[in-house]
């Protein structure tokens, strides 16, 4: 199954750019660069986009971080990481790696920041259980996990098709996730916060790894 699912992201790594800019309704990439912007680091730090796709995020956040800065980029699927190379030609400091969010090849504590950009809802059972563990054990003891998705919405004919849209790609967990997302989330994170991102119908879970930092 696993093999499977890499081999369709491997090609609809070819088309989705494309797919997104089509369907997506936060056409500037608003949502994203909200996303960045909250990644309470500097210059010089650490951070690990998980899940990163064709790495839309990384310019801004190597931007952000500058040429002192170290940014990981991780995928399990060689085609997206490919697609994402091509984006960071010549700039610096960003390490493209192959792995699963389930089994982060890192060393404890390492990472200032951990995000992940509308792809943990599509993570599967155990894998979700496994990368949550994983991001709090990369991440410093002052560290935060960013993880934005689409937010439910609030028009009940939407929500369902929204839940439906999560059945249809084979994210059962997730919708069981959802439903306690918040109190997973605490199991594994001091201090939970949802804040709404102003575009994309979005929200980022701003997770600190200790409660003390929230203050």
């Amino acid at each position: 199954m696993r093999r499977g699912r890499q081999i369709y992201y491997d090609k609809f790594s070819r088309f989705y750019d494309r797919f997104v800019a089509l369907h997506s309704r936060d056409k500037q990439g608003l949502a994203r660069k909200f996303l960045v912007d909250q990644i309470p680091v500097q210059s010089g730090s650490s951070v690990l986009d998980l899940c990163t796709g064709t790495g839309s995020l990384l310019t801004p956040m190597q931007v952000k971080l500058g040429p002192s800065g170290r940014i990981v980029a991780i995928d399990f699927s060689h085609g997206m990481l490919t697609v994402a190379g091509n984006k960071i030609r010549g700039l610096t400091n960003i390490w493209l790696v192959e792995a699963d969010a389930g089994s982060l090849p890192f060393r404890a504590s390492v990472f200032d920041a951990v995000t992940c950009s509308h792809a943990f809802y599509e993570l599967k059972g155990e894998t979700q259980t496994n990368a949550l563990e994983e991001i709090a054990r990369v991440l410093k003891p002052e560290g935060v996990f960013l993880m934005m998705e689409h937010d439910v919405p609030a028009n009940p004919f939407i929500r369902v098709l929204f839940y439906l849209r999560l059945t249809v790609i084979g994210a059962g967990s997730a919708i069981a996730f959802l439903r306690h997302e918040h109190e997973v989330l605490e199991r594994y994170f001091g201090c939970v916060e949802k804040v709404a991102a102003p575009a994309g119908r979005s929200k980022v879970m701003v997770c600190r790894k200790q409660c003390a930092a929230c203050h």
